[in-house]
């Protein structure tokens, strides 16, 4: 994907998004040092260029559960297999790797149904499906609010002006509602709708509107942040680690890989590689230093297996 030519407004303006992304303009051109008039036209070029807000659901803040597969195919399918998959409301993201033969998925199931009906069921029984391997969350290290080494623009007392409206990294479950899913629909594919057209999507008051979407993001169960590919802002080599750790460093070993600023996403999970990880560096040989300085540091890794992203097929 082409890059974008960003000024440091820019990024800094992408940075503050991804804390609290329905900040009002004024509150980010305050923090930011310039005009509500200049972030919002900055805002809009952004959008020009394909950048948006937009709200995701944490799975186990509403009680749901996440999965990865890893499914393999034979050479000619795994597109129209990716595509297929990302018809499904249960798959957050998909991404083919390993030459374009694998396919790497998130799968948040609504019910035990409807994951025996996927796992269990479909894929195995999909004549390109040549193997597969199912991986249970059990613990995720990063969170919504892991600094990404592409998003570095503001200072840590801009970072700090901007955290208290952003979300926390607890709560209770929340269970959705009819009108909660509604509110969810507009806000997937745009962050910042107005509250009238929130109000309007489910049928209620934008009071009611705003304490709801307050509530889910007090409880974690919300994020609002612009939906970027890095590789767009320099960090053009993705890459996915399934990493074999003793099992009493996998604690220690998670919570240290959390911390690269090159790891969005990481997670202890079930299966013989129980911690895997989201890699993304600015070129090969910044992937290779990472490999080979970074994750070789981490205590107890008995193993690493790299999968190259070739494609993304759906962003979650």
């Amino acid at each position: 994907m082409e890059s974008l030519s960003l000024t440091e407004l820019d990024r800094a303006l992408l940075h503050a998004l991804d804390i609290d992304g329905r900040a009002s303009f004024a509150r980010l051109g305050e923090v930011l040092g310039v005009s509500a008039h200049t972030v919002a036209r900055r805002y809009q070029r952004l959008r020009a260029a394909g950048i948006t807000v937009v709200g995701s659901l944490e799975p186990r803040r509403i009680g749901r559960v996440t999965w990865f597969a890893r499914i393999h195919t034979v050479p000619e399918a795994a597109g129209a297999v990716a595509a297929a998959l990302a018809r499904r409301d249960d798959t957050a993201w998909i991404r083919l790797a390993s030459g374009g033969t694998e396919i790497i998925c998130a799968v948040h199931p609504r019910d035990e149904s409807h994951r025996d009906e996927l796992l269990l069921g479909k894929l195995p029984r999909t004549p390109q499906v040549a193997s597969m391997s199912a991986h249970y969350v059990l613990r995720r290290f990063t969170t919504a609010r892991t600094p990404k080494a592409w998003l570095r623009a503001l200072s840590e007392d801009q970072l700090a002006a901007l955290r208290p409206a952003a979300e926390e990294s607890g709560g209770d479950t929340q269970v959705l509602t009819e009108a909660d899913e509604a509110v969810l629909a507009v806000l997937e594919r745009d962050g910042r709708a107005s509250y009238p057209e929130l109000a309007a999507a489910a049928g209620t008051s934008e009071s009611a509107v705003r304490r709801r979407i307050a509530q889910l993001r007090g409880a974690g169960a919300l994020t609002l942040a612009p939906a970027v590919d890095p590789a767009r802002l320099g960090y053009a080599v993705s890459a996915h680690l399934w990493l074999n750790v003793a099992p009493a460093e996998l604690a220690r070993a998670g919570a240290a890989i959390a911390a690269h600023p090159e790891v969005p996403f990481a997670a202890a999970t079930t299966g013989p590689s129980n911690l895997i990880a989201t890699i993304q560096c600015t070129d090969t040989d910044s992937l290779y230093r990472y490999l080979t300085e970074e994750i070789a540091a981490l205590p107890g890794v008995h193993q690493a297996d790299t999968a190259p992203v070739v494609r993304t097929v759906k962003r979650g």
